[in-house]
């Protein structure tokens, strides 16, 4: 154990603590702020990363990202994605209708009935 890899400020420190204190988080914040302790009390990078089953360049990540962002690292940032195509209404129609009975002297809905149930309630 040679130098320290990150320096966390007091203050740092007794946020990490009192966060894993929690109990209830999620799996990579609970590791990145296990990992920012353990390097902060001068455990190197390989031996962090064999005690918390990730990867020297994971651990090399996180310490990267701590010395740019601060605690912010310890989680991701929000992620775009698809937009929502459907409102909650149409989504209770949607579901609704998939989990009721088939119509009358029917075994089974066709894809075909259902689309005009679908077109005769659009909203």
């Amino acid at each position: 154990m040679k130098n320290k890899h990150i320096t966390l400020k007091a203050s740092e420190r007794k946020q990490l603590e009192a966060l894993l204190a929690k109990g209830k988080l999620p799996v990579k914040v609970f590791k990145r702020a296990t990992a920012l302790l353990e390097l902060d009390r001068g455990k190197t990078m390989l031996a962090v990363a064999q005690t918390l089953g990730a990867s020297y360049p994971t651990v090399l990540a996180w310490r990267d990202k701590y010395r740019e962002q601060g605690l912010k690292c310890l989680y991701d940032a929000p992620r775009s994605g698809r937009p929502i195509a459907i409102d909650g209404k149409q989504r209770a129609k949607i579901t609704a209708l998939a989990c009721s009975d088939a119509p009358e002297g029917q075994y089974r809905f066709a894809d075909t009935h259902r689309q005009r149930s679908l077109c005769e309630y659009p909203n």
